[in-house]
């Protein structure tokens, strides 16, 4: 196996050197998706001298949190590129970034860290229009491409269905180690983020309500079932699926409505960003052909894969799913500039037709069926 995996956020930090708008690059995204390695295999290729410091280091953070100009003049030098893993550890960061390319327009920041306090937000607003944001996900298929025949690929489909695409799992082919990597990964880091935040104390509570998600994947949540079934107010419920979401643990889907009485759109379809922290969640790591969650897990999968596509390469259509109240339903909708496309994402479903509410309300909108025979296509 590979030991580094390219990732095309690359691309985004090349052109955010040769940027005339942007002076600083902030990287955010889940704990141990490679950021840090991202960048660290990026200023490889640099000519230019650069300064790599990190928020874990006490006098980095006691520098870089007093928002003093000849302390910050003195801690770059004559550097034009500064690299600041972990930021989210430095109080005040954001303001001692914007004092920087104040008074320093040929200056380069780039700045990672983990979704802890919303790092893209508290960092880029007080820089206003100079911060660009590249958000980090695990592997995608996109980039596997880059290093897989099609053979290989299709080799590591139920391992990636099963045990995920972080980078340590991508890299790593023992499947017991890949469960024991997931496992722990659950109380070490993944919701660490959430637990750093103000009133936020019981983690058991916080994986009673993933577990919930998990077995819901690709179905509608209601906010009030899941806070009867957790003894929770619907309010904090609301409040942990959104810290939940900014943890890049999951995401949500809306429903797609043009206003028609017969369309649903009140609750919300969540995702996971990673099959393998999904099915850690549920202690289930067993093979395809010994489970009953098949649909599940290719959903999870296709939709998220399709996700990561969409953001690596920078088309962002609105995402939706749709169903009616007589129970007709489409796993996923896209809207580009107006026109529809559908998709129904089944794993071992040959062929499809169109729910015949969707073919009489969007005569004009597209329609595919997602399956193992196509799947490549659709997320690579």
């Amino acid at each position: 196996m590979v030991d580094y995996i390219p990732r095309l956020q690359e691309h985004d930090l090349k052109k955010f050197l040769c940027s005339d708008i942007y002076q600083v690059a902030i990287i955010y995204g889940a704990r141990r998706i490679g950021k840090t390695t991202l960048v660290k295999k990026f200023l490889e290729s640099q000519k230019k001298s650069y300064l790599f410091k990190t928020g874990d280091d006490l006098e980095v953070q006691n520098i870089l949190s007093k928002n003093s100009l000849v302390l910050l003049k003195s801690f770059i030098g004559n550097n034009k590129l500064v690299f600041i893993d972990e930021a989210q550890r430095i109080e005040n960061i954001a303001y001692s970034l914007k004092i920087l390319v104040d008074h320093n327009p040929n200056l380069k920041i780039i700045v990672t860290g983990s979704s802890s306090l919303d790092l893209g937000k508290s960092i880029g607003e007080p820089l206003g229009g100079r911060a660009k944001i590249i958000k980090a996900f695990p592997i995608s298929q996109l980039e596997l491409n880059k290093i897989e025949t099609l053979s290989d690929t299709s080799a590591q489909l139920e391992s990636r269905l099963i045990y995920g695409s972080y980078p340590v799992i991508i890299t790593h082919e023992d499947n017991q180690e890949r469960k024991e990597y997931l496992l722990d990964s659950i109380d070490s880091y993944l919701l660490k983020d959430l637990l750093e935040f103000d009133g936020i104390r019981n983690s058991n509570k916080i994986k009673q309500l993933l577990r919930l998600i998990a077995f819901q994947i690709g179905k509608e949540v209601s906010q009030t079932e899941l806070a009867g079934h957790l003894d929770l107010s619907k309010d904090t419920v609301a409040k942990y699926l959104d810290l939940l979401e900014k943890a890049f643990v999951i995401y949500s889907r809306l429903g797609f409505s043009k206003n028609l009485r017969s369309e649903l759109t009140r609750n919300y379809h969540y995702y996971f960003f990673d099959n393998g922290i999904r099915n850690a969640l549920i202690n289930n790591f067993n093979s395809l052909d010994m489970r009953d969650d098949l649909g599940l897990l290719w959903e999870n999968y296709i939709i998220t894969e399709r996700f990561k596509k969409n953001e690596l390469t920078h088309k962002k259509p609105s995402c939706y799913f749709w169903r009616t109240y007589e129970q007709q339903e489409i796993d996923l909708i896209e809207e580009i500039d107006g026109e529809l496309f559908a998709f129904e994402i089944k794993a071992n479903k040959k062929t499809s037709k169109i729910p015949s509410q969707w073919k009489k309300n969007y005569p004009s909108s597209c329609f595919e069926l997602i399956n193992r025979d196509n799947y490549l296509d659709f997320i690579g």
